[in-house]
């Protein structure tokens, strides 16, 4: 086994979906109410059509710490933080991010705003 398969594990990639929950008027905002439960749906779906099980797993999160910008997907190795993120963007990521490794900028959040 070599190095670079130690470190990636049992998938190739994993999607966070951040889930939190917070109240509806608080100043930075809520995943959840940024339809993140239906966003990990889809991914989890698009995933799945693509052929993607056993190699990508999409997993529920708490907090990511980036409500301010949306509902906000992490996509580990990769360390690809992504913001903003509607439904529309989900068969993008899947079929640009997971299936031919390539970040969609657009939806790439910066380090400025990862530093909130």
């Amino acid at each position: 086994m070599s190095n670079e398969d130690e470190a990636v594990g049992k998938f190739d990639r994993h999607v966070f979906v951040c889930l939190n929950e917070r109240p509806g008027d608080h100043p930075r905002g809520c995943c959840s109410n940024q339809d993140a439960a239906a966003l990990h749906a889809r991914l989890k779906a698009l995933a799945r059509e693509k052929g993607l099980q056993g190699k990508v797993r999409v997993n529920r999160a708490g907090c990511l710490d980036t409500c301010q910008h949306g509902a906000s997907v992490v996509v580990y190795p990769d360390a690809v933080w992504y913001g903003r993120v509607t439904l529309d963007d989900a068969e993008e990521i899947v079929e640009r991010h997971l299936v031919r490794g390539e970040a969609v900028e657009r939806l790439r959040l910066s380090p400025d705003e990862l530093r909130g």
